[in-house]
């Protein structure tokens, strides 16, 4: 099938955002909605702590390039699976990189469709491994749970799903504009699809409170997983992508 999206070119490829801080955009991968294989694009979150050690958030396809330029930069020490659906390739990085601790939002373990081990679940708190580089904070809800991250130096927030932020104009596909205007995730006012606020009806208050924590940190840019990320007028930004719950 042909790709659903212009891709963010170039594709395995580090991408630098902040000191310590790169992405790297993906393949499409295909998602099961309703009988529907929808396709999403993916993008990995690379964060280099101080003393040397790589942080690899949703991680992409490793290819031989990637890991290269990686093993340049560091060691990869941890890898991030922060929700339920963003973990498809980390089977292949435990693969090249066994001492590599994979931390997991809790639940993940009944939920994954690919074998995985995961040695800790993610919480509201972070592990001395990150502990005062790096803040968490764990978003409950029914049909996804989220943990997402606030990297201090940089004033780097990463998010994952709760805000999708699809261009119009890289969509190929008009049934694919179609689907992410009628679920609200269209730029330039992505947001969390209205099937996933839904999902999260009776659990608001703590949503709320998750969001407030993160405005609280103050962050000067956001980096997400589906489409344009937000490179200033942070706190702006999710103050507009989370009216729903504030």
């Amino acid at each position: 099938m042909a790709s659903a999206y212009k891709p963010y070119a170039p594709l395995d490829f580090l991408k630098p955002v902040a000191d310590d801080v790169w992405i790297v955009d993906g393949p499409e991968i295909g998602f099961r909605y309703f009988g529907l294989t929808l396709k999403f694009p993916t993008r990995m979150t690379v964060i280099r702590l101080p003393d040397g050690r790589l942080w690899l958030h949703s991680p992409t396809r490793p290819t031989e390039a990637l890991i290269a330029s990686l093993r340049a930069l560091g060691r990869v020490s941890f890898l991030i699976a922060p929700n339920s659906l963003h973990y498809w390739f980390v089977p292949d990085w435990q693969a090249r990189f066994p001492k590599a601790l994979t931390f997991a939002v809790p639940g993940l373990e009944t939920k994954a469709k690919r074998k995985l081990l995961i040695h800790e679940a993610l919480t509201d708190r972070p592990p001395p491994f990150w502990a005062g580089v790096i803040d968490q904070v764990l978003v409950p809800g029914s049909l996804l749970s989220e943990v997402d991250f606030f990297h201090r130096p940089s004033r780097t927030l990463i998010l994952t799903d709760l805000i999708e932020n699809f261009e119009p104009q890289r969509v190929r596909s008009w049934f694919y504009r179609k689907l992410i205007q009628l679920f609200g995730c269209a730029d330039p006012d992505g947001k969390a699809p209205y099937d996933m606020q839904l999902s999260f009806r009776r659990r608001k208050a703590e949503v709320k409170a998750a969001v407030q924590r993160m405005i609280a940190w103050a962050p000067e840019r956001i980096i997400i997983a589906h489409g344009r990320c937000y490179d200033r007028n942070a706190v702006p930004e999710l103050k507009r992508a989370f009216r729903w719950v504030l």
